[in-house]
């Protein structure tokens, strides 16, 4: 999917944005020429997963952006607060938020040791929340201003609670918050969404959790990436409260082939499908 140009001279605060999902909206936004802060926990290479907030922000300076890389554990108000404070001391506000940093388990509750429990917790819903309400005085004077969480569709259905109720219970979370901040912010030009893939992801810390073999029946980072800049790029307040799917969203932009998107183009009929969603046949 082409840029546009529009988020030129943007500041967007990303969460997780040293490697993976986060990393390529940060990407994808710096060819627009877009400043990006970095807000991650890695400032130094990580034993099992490559990239650190200064290489990424390297990579983000090559692509045409501006970056602001800071260490931030999204757990810890003073370092947020530390991190809002240089991003409006060096680029002058905040206009986007991506709530992506997340922590995953998915172990049943008797195999759920609390530390686990705390730690996805707090990273993705007490994290997306003191984030969130961190930016938003900033976000609230911004002319375009959007909040995009990484987080799934709200379903009752049993099923995602069944398997791993602790790590539903945080991923929601962060969903609860998009509904509930569109709500209280609707007449403030704001909008607040979520994005979820259809499929995995291929990441390191998918191949981590799942196996390199994962990785033959996944997408790249690039989808949602295409898809966080879609919803980036509308004026604010005319999509706001919504729980959108990559590969929806990116074919309402004019894509025509999701194949483009597979790791394993011959693979793209057989991609394991994400957590949170019903079985779906992809337009392929």
């Amino acid at each position: 999917m082409e840029n546009t140009g529009i988020l030129k001279g943007k500041t967007i605060f990303i969460t997780g944005a040293s490697r993976g999902i986060g990393k390529a909206i940060a990407l994808k936004a710096a060819k627009d020429g877009a400043n990006i802060v970095i807000a991650a926990k890695t400032a130094d290479p990580h034993p099992k997963l490559p990239g650190t907030i200064y290489t990424a922000a390297e990579e983000i300076e090559r692509a045409g952006g501006k970056a602001l890389p800071c260490i931030v554990d999204v757990r810890d108000e003073e370092q947020v607060k530390k991190a809002v404070n240089a991003a409006v001391a060096k680029f002058g506000g905040i206009d986007i938020l991506v709530n992506n940093a997340s922590a995953i388990s998915v172990t049943r509750t008797l195999d759920t040791d609390m530390k686990r429990y705390d730690l996805m917790q707090n990273i993705n819903t007490r994290g997306t929340f003191l984030v969130s309400k961190i930016c938003l005085p900033y976000l609230l004077r911004s002319k375009h201003a959007h909040i995009l969480n990484i987080s799934p569709p709200l379903s009752m259905s049993p099923k995602w609670f069944g398997n791993h109720v602790a790590y539903t219970m945080a991923k929601y979370g962060m969903s609860m918050c998009v509904l509930g901040m569109a709500e209280e912010f609707k007449d403030k030009n704001l909008s607040v969404n979520a994005l979820w893939p259809r499929t995995t992801i291929q990441t390191a810390a998918i191949d981590l959790l799942s196996g390199p073999e994962a990785a033959k029946y996944s997408r790249k980072a690039d989808i949602m990436a295409d898809a966080a800049y879609a919803l980036l790029s509308k004026k604010p307040g005319s999509c706001t409260g919504k729980f959108l799917i990559d590969e929806e969203v990116v074919l309402e932009a004019g894509v025509k082939d999701l194949k483009q998107y597979a790791c394993v183009p011959e693979n793209a009929d057989m991609l394991i499908e994400d957590f949170f969603l019903e079985p779906h046949h992809s337009k392929l």
